[in-house]
């Protein structure tokens, strides 16, 4: 299996290119290991007609952070698919972030399964989902393809500081 260490500033298996879904809904990846992984998005721009945060938008979180996961657990030659999720939306969100955080419960050969607890700014439980991903072989041929650092990452490598970005942008 994959090395459990940290994957600061880019090390995640996949790019995040604009466009994509995890770009569109405004998830922010802040830590990356098989074991957990952490990451934020808005409420804003995620809600349903009610103004609330949408489910849908709670279980796409989840399934990033769990697949996220699963990829690092897999390793560089191997890919990670999910096959289910279930979540539990526990209370409404309408304004700020949401957090969510993925702990791997099980990390086998070919099965790799998470819990996803999403809180609120305040740290209250938001929902409690579960993915678990199929690990297969990568297709012959097809090389792993490494992210670009977020903004968020950028500044974290360059010190924190707002407005601050590690390579000068």
């Amino acid at each position: 299996m994959a090395d459990d260490s940290a994957q600061p500033g880019g090390g995640l298996p996949f790019a995040v290119p604009p466009g994509t879904l995890i770009a569109r809904m405004g998830i922010e990846i802040s830590e990356a290991t098989a074991e957990r992984v952490v990451a934020s998005m808005p409420v804003a721009g995620n809600t349903q007609p009610y103004g609330l945060l949408h489910g849908g938008a709670s279980c796409v979180l989840a399934e990033t952070l769990g697949s996220v996961g699963s990829a690092l657990h897999a390793g560089p030659d191997r890919v990670a698919v999910g096959v289910e999720i279930s979540a539990t939306h526990h209370r409404a969100v309408s304004a700020g972030r949401v957090t969510g955080t993925a702990t791997r419960l099980h990390g086998g050969r070919t099965v790799a399964t998470y819990e996803i607890l999403i809180s609120d700014d305040d740290g209250r439980r938001v929902c409690t989902a579960r993915l678990t991903c199929l690990i297969t072989d990568r297709v012959p041929g097809s090389a792993p393809v490494r992210a670009e650092p977020s903004a968020g990452q950028k500044r974290a490598q360059a010190g924190g500081e707002p407005g601050a970005l590690a390579n000068g942008e």
